[in-house]
């Protein structure tokens, strides 16, 4: 598990293991491997927001090595299921083909819609860009509040050396 800090709330943001995991499965090591990408489903103990299920990628989504286009029926369905388990969704993860991910202008002004048109009662939504790097060196993890749709707006939360070990490569979760 790695935990964030989010800012001056006093709140963190905390990835289980399994998504870590999902994560480095799906970093972009290969140059013959396409973006990949999720939502992010968490528990509420606050002050801990534990990031407990990512999912994706779908069938549907359309994918190539520098883009990622989720299938948007899948996500509401996923978004309906894990509700009905107890899960919220809190945002959404993707993959890029460089060492130390950042957000590009079109992830930014994406995430900034995605919370706009949702209806939901988070202050923002959680947007994590897994890089080539090992986990969690190469991830970048910012939020996007209600009224940002630019990149100067977006909280950084940094990165993490936290206590997190890969399992060898033949176990799978």
């Amino acid at each position: 598990m790695i935990s964030f800090g989010i800012g001056q709330s006093g709140q963190s943001l905390a990835f289980s293991d399994g998504v870590l995991k999902h994560f480095n499965r799906h970093r972009q090591t290969r140059f013959w491997q396409n973006e990949a990408g999720g939502l992010l489903f968490a528990r509420f103990e606050l002050p801990v927001i534990n990031i407990d299920v990512a999912t994706g990628p779908r069938r549907g989504d359309r994918r190539s090595r520098y883009s990622y286009w989720p299938d948007e029926w899948a996500e509401q369905r996923e978004i309906d299921d894990m509700f009905s388990r107890g899960l919220h969704f809190v945002g959404c993860w993707h993959t890029h083909p460089e060492d130390v991910a950042s957000p590009s202008h079109i992830d930014r002004r994406n995430i900034g819609d995605c919370v706009r048109r949702s209806h939901h009662a988070l202050n923002g939504f959680i947007m994590v860009i897994v890089g080539r790097n090992a986990i969690p060196d190469g991830m970048c993890v910012s939020v996007c509040d209600k009224f940002t749709s630019t990149s100067r707006r977006s909280a950084y939360l940094g990165r993490s050396s936290a206590d997190f070990e890969m399992p060898d490569s033949t176990r799978r979760s």
